[in-house]
């Protein structure tokens, strides 16, 4: 029954792949950028509880790929993550470790204790997620040492948090008190992630086994769109507000799935069976 689920789930994720890995994070890039720029209702292009449902539709792609591997071993490691991440970003917001001192500017959500967002695992684990995934397609025939694969995720996660945190700046979800050297966002804020990714890498290291994870990755086409939602969203909105920098790293990261033959969508041939059908 549970296989069936999955197999159902797969399914309906790869018949949706460019829906949801291209379309819903351009919708919402404009939608993002009308509303930072008064063009659009805040209640509509800032809604807090639109956002979560939209970042979920794109992490669709994220949660199929790793169903499937979700052992009980790895059920514990997701809930010590968990936990860990409220943990890190409640004291983060108090008291400014180990990130720098920083605020939530907009209400992503339900806010736990009127200070951080309930739903911060669906915005934090893809970041991890995805590097330690990433990692081990770029590692290739070198991800057999553990320490190897915990360093490359750790670098992975700092260049997405790159591109990540001027645009969110920008779009005015959190600020930095004093700004910061890089597109007003500090330096502690990246200490903060060498931190934080290593003990999530290594919690994600002890929870999932690095062959099965590479036997999935290799099976599942899908499993990385949520990084092509990713490039597209924080490029374009890093583009619109001339972060030329994170910008160029989110088009590093676009043409690396490329190059892993990850941003394989097949837009054209389904284009061509709806005419076939329709003539």
């Amino acid at each position: 029954m549970a296989s069936e689920v999955s197999k159902g789930f797969d399914k309906l994720v790869h018949d949706n792949r460019f829906t949801i890995a291209v379309l819903f994070p351009l919708v919402g890039t404009f939608l993002l950028i009308l509303g930072s720029e008064g063009y659009v209702p805040a209640e509509l292009a800032l809604n807090p509880f639109l956002l979560v449902a939209a970042t979920f539709v794109m992490r669709l792609p994220l949660i199929a790929g790793l169903t499937p591997l979700v052992t009980r071993r790895a059920a514990v490691a997701l809930c010590t993550l968990t936990i860990f991440t409220y943990a890190v970003e409640l004291v983060g917001v108090r008291t400014g470790l180990p990130y720098g001192e920083f605020s939530y500017q907009l209400a992503l959500g339900p806010m736990l204790f009127g200070e951080v967002p309930l739903a911060l695992p669906i915005f934090y684990f893809p970041l991890l997620l995805n590097s330690y995934l990433l990692g081990l397609l770029l590692l290739g025939p070198r991800a057999t040492s553990r320490l190897r694969r915990i360093l490359a995720g750790i670098g992975i996660v700092l260049v997405m948090d790159l591109v990540l945190d001027p645009a969110a700046v920008d779009l005015g979800f959190w600020a930095y008190v004093g700004g910061g050297a890089y597109y007003d966002v500090p330096v502690s804020n990246y200490l903060g992630w060498v931190f934080s990714a290593t003990i999530a890498m290594s919690l994600i290291e002890l929870g999932f086994h690095a062959d099965e994870v590479k036997r999935r990755l290799a099976n599942c086409s899908f499993m990385l769109d949520d990084l092509v939602s990713f490039a597209i969203l924080w490029g374009v909105v890093n583009g619109y507000f001339g972060n030329w920098i994170p910008a160029a790293l989110a088009v590093g990261f676009a043409l690396t799935l490329l190059r892993l033959d990850r941003f394989d969508f097949a837009v054209g041939s389904v284009v061509r069976s709806r005419k076939t059908k329709h003539s």
